[in-house]
């Protein structure tokens, strides 16, 4: 039986990660035998809240990427205003492509099958060190995240 496009996808994804690691996270697969569950560490982002932090969380790729975006999961807990408080990361190249139906997102910056795990990773990296807290999956965090810049700001 031949494997599916996305399986030979994803394995040459990890082929070229092993090959050429990327600086600020490491990744592979969860178990050896599923190309679609993948586990990665993020090292926190110098210069934030996050510097120094090693940060583990998982991916999910759908049979059908890269037509459809992967989820992510934090498996480390993490105070973040775009990571809800069970872990899964809300930011826009991980929605499903087209047109936002609430018109906050273009469909421009949601999925586009372009994207590999390694722009992923660098977007959630980006993400960590410049939340966007107009559109927080964890309000608590958000909230927390504008006090403190205020406070910096004042000071």
């Amino acid at each position: 039986m031949t494997e599916p496009q996305s399986a030979l996808l994803l394995r040459k994804q990890l082929a070229e990660l092993n090959k050429n690691p990327v600086e600020g996270f490491s990744a592979g697969l969860i178990d050896d035998n599923d190309i679609y569950k993948w586990e990665v560490l993020i090292i926190g982002p110098p210069d934030t809240l996050y510097e120094g932090g090693f940060f583990k969380a998982h991916l999910y790729f759908p049979r059908e990427y890269p037509l459809r975006p992967p989820k992510m999961k934090f498996i480390t807990e993490i105070w973040h205003p775009n990571i809800d408080k069970s872990g899964d990361v809300c930011i826009s190249i991980l929605h499903e492509p087209g047109d936002d139906k609430w018109g906050y997102e273009k469909a421009s910056e949601r999925w586009l099958p372009v994207h590999t795990v390694e722009t992923i990773l660098i977007s959630v990296i980006s993400m960590l060190a410049d939340p966007n807290d107009e559109s927080p999956a964890n309000v608590d965090a958000a909230v927390s995240t504008f006090l403190t810049d205020i406070y910096l700001y004042i000071l």
